[in-house]
C-alpha cells in the first residue's frame, strides 16, 4: 500500500480498521497515468495477509501483470509463497518482482532476498523476470521502477472484444442520487452507457445508467479494462461479489464444470474424489466437491480432469481460471481451467458408427481433451473427430464466448454443416453425406424385401443409419434428399421417392378386378366388404392394399371402410364448385350436395368430411365454401368439364 501510494500518490487503504492496524484487509485501487502519453496502469492493492487470501482472490483474477512485494527485512515468507502459487496457478506470466524497505537492512541482506527472490520464482512461468529494489521511504528506485512499468503498459496488447460482454465484480455499494454501483473487471466485449445487461448467476436484469474509469465518466468500456458500472433497477441487496455483469445471452448457470486442475506439488496428500474444496472463480468464492473417476485420485504435481460439483450456480465460461483451497480455506491446494462450463449430464452412449469404437466414457474423455486444446477454433477441429452425434452448437458458442459472425466463419473453415432448428448441431460434410447415402441405400433395400409397403418408418431408419442422432436432427438431416426428390417422408414413414408401394405382380392382379368395379359403381361407391364379395379377394388383403394405393393418389380413403377412385373423387369437386357458384355467398349445404349427386345424406356427410381433410372445402357451421383453386385442380387434373 505504500508503494503503491509512492507511485501514484492515492493511498488505497479505504477502511478504517487497515488505517488502525497497519495492514491491508480488503482489495484497494489506484491508478497512475503517465504524463507524456495515454498509457495508464491501474493497481489493485491485495492483502498479503494469510487470513485475507479470499479477499486476494478477488482481486487479482482480472490483472495482467503482477508486481511480487518481498520486504527486504522479513524476506520470502509462507504468504508469499502461496500467493506466488496463485499467480502460477491463474496463469499470469508477465510481472515485477520488488525487494522493499531496501533503506532498513544492510545491502548483503538485499541481495541475499533478491536471490530467494529469484530461486522461488525459479519454478514459475514469471521465471526469470526483472528484480527490482525499491524504499519507498527514501524514493531510492522508485523512478525506475515506474519507467519498468511504463514500459510493459506499452508492450501490453489489448485484449479482444469480439465476444460479448462480461465483468466481473468486486465491490458494491451505492452512491447518493445514482443508486447501485459495482465495479471490478470487463474479461470480454464491450459495454456502454445505455446497455441492458444481466446479473449472473441471479438473473436480475439492469440497465447501464452510467460508466466510469479512473474517475472519469467513459461512454464504454471495453475488455481488460477496470470500471465502475452504475445500474438502474438493481438494488444493492440483489448484489454481491462474485457475480458478473453480462449480455442476456450470456446467462447460463451452471453448478458442474469439468476442469483441468493441478494440485500443488507441496501438497502431502492425493486430492480425493469427492473431497469438499472453496471454489475462488474470478471474484466468486463457492463451496464444492471435486469429483474423479471412480478410484483415481490426483497425485501432488499432477494434473488431471475432474468435475467440480458446486453447492450453488456459478457464471463460468470456457478458459476461465480458477483456484481451489482446502475446506477451511486455511491453504490453497491448486486450480486450473474450465473446460467446459456445461457438461452433459452423463456419459455419452457407445457409436457404432465410427470405425474406432469407444465407450461413452472414453469418447466423453476425448471430448474433453479436445476442448482443453485452446482456443475455439482448434477446439472445434478436435470435437469433429469424438463428437458423432454432432457438436452441440448452442453450447460450443456460449462456452467460447463467440459472436454469430465468428461462429459461421468457423463452420465454413472447418467444413461442418448445421443441422436441426430448435437444438442445431454440426457434423462434417463427409459425415452428413455418408448418413444421406446409408439413407438411401437402407431404403432401397427395404423396398426390395418388401415391396407392398409403403414405406420405412423413420425410428428403425434412425437407428440403423444415424444411432446417435435425435430424431428431430437426424429428420432435418433429411431435408435435402426430400428437396433433392430422392427420398419422401410421410408422416412416420419414408420411402425412396419414385417408390410406389402397389407396384408388383399380385398388386397388380388386385388392382386389375377392384378397378372396374368401383368405376362402374359411380358416385355411390362400393364399401370394401362389398368390393371383397364381388371380386372374391379376402377383405383383410383388399383394406391394406386400398390403403396403400391411397398413399399413391389412385385411391381416396373416405373411411377405413370406404374408398373412391380418384376421379369420382374430382367428379363430387365439380358438384361442390357447380352448386357453390348457385348460391350469392358461395357456400351450400349436405342438403344441397345430396340433391345434386344422388347420393344418400350419411354418404353425402362421409364424403364432405373427407373433402374438408383435403382442404378441397371448408364448413362454416351448417353451411361449406369451397376452395377453388384446390377443386379447379383437382378437376383440371381428371380431365373433367368444370
Amino acid at each position: 500500500t505504500t508503494l503503491v501510494k509512492a507511485l501514484t500518490g492515492v493511498d488505497t487503504s479505504r477502511l478504517p480498521e487497515e488505517k488502525a492496524r497497519g495492514i491491508t484487509i480488503d482489495i484497494g485501487f489506484a491508478y497512475w497515468q503517465a504524463a507524456d502519453d495515454n498509457l495508464t496502469v491501474g493497481f489493485v492493492d491485495v492483502p498479503g495477509h494469510e487470513r485475507f487470501v479470499h479477499n486476494m482472490l478477488a482481486g487479482v483474477c482480472g490483472v495482467d501483470y503482477v508486481m511480487l512485494l518481498v520486504a527486504a527485512d522479513d524476506g520470502v515468507m509462507p504468504q508469499t509463497i502461496e500467493h506466488l502459487n496463485i499467480v502460477d496457478l491463474l496463469g499470469i506470466t508477465r510481472g515485477i518482482a520488488v525487494i522493499t524497505k531496501i533503506d532498513r537492512v544492510p545491502a548483503e541482506r538485499v541481495r541475499y532476498v533478491a536471490e530467494s527472490v529469484r530461486a522461488l520464482l525459479g519454478s514459475t512461468a514469471l521465471s526469470g523476470i526483472d528484480i527490482q529494489q525499491v524504499s519507498a521511504v527514501s524514493g531510492a528506485g522508485i523512478d525506475a521502477l515506474r519507467a519498468k512499468l511504463h514500459a510493459a503498459a506499452a508492450e501490453h496488447r489489448p485484449v479482444q472484444i469480439r465476444h460479448r460482454f462480461r465483468f466481473a465484480i468486486d465491490r458494491v455499494f451505492t452512491v447518493a442520487g445514482s443508486g447501485t454501483v459495482v465495479t471490478g473487471t470487463a474479461f470480454a466485449g464491450v459495454v456502454h452507457a445505455g446497455d441492458r445487461m444481466v446479473l449472473s448467476p441471479g438473473g436480475v436484469e439492469a440497465r447501464v445508467r452510467g460508466i466510469q474509469k479512473n474517475g472519469r465518466a467513459a461512454t464504454e468500456a471495453r475488455a481488460g479494462e477496470r470500471c465502475a458500472l452504475n445500474l438502474a433497477g438493481v438494488d444493492v441487496s440483489q448484489v454481491s461479489r462474485g457475480d458478473w455483469v453480462v449480455e442476456p445471452a450470456l446467462h447460463a448457470p451452471t453448478q458442474r464444470i469439468d476442469v483441468r486442475l493441478r494440485l500443488l506439488a507441496a501438497e502431502a496428500q492425493p486430492l480425493r474424489h469427492w473431497t469438499p474444496v472453496h471454489l475462488h472463480l474470478a471474484t466468486g468464492d463457492v463451496s464444492a466437491r471435486v469429483g474423479f473417476r471412480r478410484g483415481q485420485a490426483l497425485q501432488p504435481g499432477q494434473s488431471g480432469l475432474a468435475q467440480l460439483v458446486l453447492d450453488r450456480p456459478v457464471a463460468a465460461l470456457h478458459g476461465d481460471r480458477f483456484i481451489v483451497r482446502d475446506q477451511s480455506a486455511q491453504r490453497t491446494l491448486g486450480g486450473g481451467t474450465v473446460i467446459d462450463p456445461f457438461p452433459p449430464g452423463r456419459a455419452l452412449r457407445s457409436v457404432q458408427t465410427f470405425p474406432r469404437q469407444r465407450t461413452g466414457r472414453d469418447l466423453r474423455e476425448q471430448q474433453l481433451l479436445a476442448l482443453n486444446m485452446g482456443n475455439a477454433a482448434d477446439a472445434l477441429s478436435g470435437l469433429m473427430s469424438c463428437s458423432p452425434a454432432g457438436i452441440d452448437l448452442p453450447r460450443f458458442q456460449l462456452s467460447f464466448n463467440i459472436v454469430d459472425d465468428d461462429l459461421a466463419a468457423l463452420l465454413e473453415s472447418h467444413g461442418l454443416l448445421v443441422t436441426g432448428k430448435d437444438s442445431p448441431v454440426a457434423l462434417p460434410r463427409e459425415a452428413v453425406e455418408r448418413i444421406r447415402n446409408a439413407v438411401v441405400e437402407t431404403l432401397t433395400r427395404f423396398h426390395e424385401r418388401s415391396p407392398r409397403a409403403a414405406g420405412m418408418e423413420l425410428a428403425d431408419l434412425n437407428s440403423i443409419c444415424a444411432p446417435i442422432l435425435a430424431p428431430a436432427v437426424f429428420q432435418q438431416l433429411l431435408r435435402a434428399l426430400i428437396d433433392g426428390r430422392r427420398i419422401a417422408v410421410s408422416g412416420s414413414t419414408a420411402s425412396i421417392a419414385r417408390h410406389i408401394a402397389s407396384e408388383n405382380p399380385e398388386d397388380d392382379r388386385i388392382w386389375q378386378s377392384i378397378e372396374p368395379a368401383l368405376r362402374d359403381a359411380g358416385l355411390n361407391g362400393l364399401s370394401v366388404a362389398e368390393l371383397a364379395s364381388s371380386s372374391g379377394i379376402a377383405e383383410k388383403t383388399l383394406s391394406g392394399f386400398l390403403h396403400r394405393k391411397a398413399r399413391t393418389g389412385d385411391v381416396v380413403r373416405v373411411t377405413p371402410n370406404r374408398f373412391y377412385l380418384r376421379r369420382t373423387m374430382a367428379q363430387f369437386a365439380a358438384i361442390a364448385l357447380e352448386i357453390a357458384a348457385l348460391s350469392p355467398s358461395r357456400r351450400f349445404t349436405v342438403a344441397g350436395f345430396r340433391d345434386h349427386s344422388g347420393v344418400g345424406r350419411g354418404r353425402v356427410v362421409e364424403i364432405l368430411e373427407c373433402m374438408d381433410r383435403l382442404r378441397i372445402t371448408q364448413r362454416l357451421g351448417d353451411a361449406r365454401i369451397v376452395n377453388e383453386e384446390s377443386l379447379r385442380k383437382l378437376v383440371s387434373e381428371e380431365h373433367l368439364p368444370v
